[in-house]
């Protein structure tokens, strides 16, 4: 009997934990589509101005920022960065097609 019960507290935390984790994965779908809104307007802006969609330089400044971030989150450093070079690629390649779209090339 006493381990039924067990059990069943274990099924409530657990179904707790997962509500919570469905709750954070709505949100990081929510902060991404207002991060690519963003972005796209990044895209159009440079676009108009003949600017290249990449910025190196700026990805590094990115990149050291987010791993500071990570780490004093307790967030591995290497999985931040990871994570900011799927959106950075996916980031160029929308400015990328919108700079094409108006007539700019790839090197400005």
């Amino acid at each position: 009997m006493n381990e039924e019960k067990d059990m069943a507290d274990a099924r409530t935390i657990l179904a707790g934990y997962r509500a919570s984790i469905d709750n954070i994965d709505a949100a990081l779908i929510h902060m991404l589509a207002e991060r690519f809104r963003c972005t796209k307007a990044v895209g159009v802006l440079k676009a108009k101005h003949g600017l290249p969609p990449a910025d190196p330089a700026r990805e590094q400044q990115q990149i050291a920022r987010l791993r500071q971030l990570a780490d004093d989150a307790h967030l591995d450093p290497d999985f931040a960065e990871k994570f900011l070079n799927f959106v950075v690629r996916e980031v160029i390649r929308h400015h990328e097609q919108i700079a094409a779209a108006n007539g700019v090339t790839k090197t400005g």
